[in-house]
């Protein structure tokens, strides 16, 4: 691969990674499911006018929508806000993988490989770690409440990522796109319920110059930059080439939270990302041929 393409992988590595620090900065001008709708109504608008619809059909760009806006993001964003640390929430958001591939065994008939289960046992045992410490042990940074939503959070990172295998091979930001108007009413939905229409009204034209950017760039830079790129990257090269940089978002997830934010980095927390990062090394050399 060439080094241009590498640095390409790990600048959007980086923006995923560092993102988490960017919803912390968002969710003090924004109640969460008001930042969500505004999210993925950027990432629709004006783009959907101008990116060709995937071959797919519209109810598989709904659930997707739905799984990954109101579940995913909807929840993440509502435990970001007090629940949990930007740099917990992304080192626990990578439990997705192993809620993948539990539903692809449940629901697509898939056997899980042999690397896979003491892959899954060293990942559980992290998020244990972090519950017992950060929770019963008074550790901060995390709520039972705030582990819960980002496990929930994953789980429907999961599901949509047994919607996008269901869809083929597409084109990664061609489906964002038009995935995304799928995500505005639910969220706009749970905004009202949550959030209501106060806090909504006032907001939005209350918010600075520098909330307006923290919208723009989960629109635009994590989105459509991201996904954008990173499909690009493997019409190009094998997945086992592409993949493996993604280890890296915890890892940028955690340092940026550290450094920008003053999120201390405790031993606790080293430990859980070791387990859950040495699970999804071991998932990773599973998947290899």
């Amino acid at each position: 691969m060439p080094i241009t393409h590498l640095f390409l992988a790990l600048a959007v590595v980086f923006v995923w990674g560092t993102n988490f620090v960017v919803i912390h900065w968002g969710l003090a001008e924004f109640p969460p499911f008001v930042f969500a709708t505004l999210r993925f109504t950027l990432s629709t608008l004006p783009w959907v006018f101008f990116i060709p619809r995937p071959a797919v059909g519209w109810r598989t760009l709904a659930q997707f929508g739905v799984l990954l806006g109101a579940g995913q993001f909807g929840l993440l964003y509502l435990a970001m806000r007090s629940e949990i640390s930007p740099g917990l929430a992304s080192l626990l958001m990578q439990s997705q993988v192993f809620f993948t591939i539990g539903a692809a065994v449940v629901f697509q008939g898939e056997r899980m490989k042999a690397l896979q289960v003491p892959a899954t046992l060293m990942a559980v045992a992290g998020v244990a770690l972090i519950g017992w410490h950060g929770i019963a042990g008074g550790g901060g940074s995390i709520t039972a409440l705030g582990l819960v939503l980002v496990l929930c959070a994953s789980a429907s990172w999961a599901g949509a990522n047994i919607v996008a295998r269901s869809a083929g091979r597409i084109n990664a930001l061609s489906f964002m796109v038009w995935s995304s108007p799928f995500a505005v009413p639910p969220l706009a939905l749970l905004a009202l319920a949550f959030d209501g229409w106060p806090a909504i009204a006032q907001s939005i034209p209350q918010a600075s110059l520098a909330g307006w950017s923290t919208v723009l760039w989960q629109a635009i830079g994590n989105t459509l930059f991201g996904y954008g790129v990173w499909n690009w990257l493997l019409a190009r090269h094998p997945a086992s080439t592409i993949t493996p940089t993604a280890l890296l978002v915890p890892v940028f997830g955690m340092t940026a939270s550290a450094w920008v934010l003053g999120e201390s980095l405790d031993a606790w927390k080293v430990g859980a990302a070791a387990l859950v990062m040495g699970g999804l090394v071991l998932n990773l050399l599973a998947s290899r041929p």
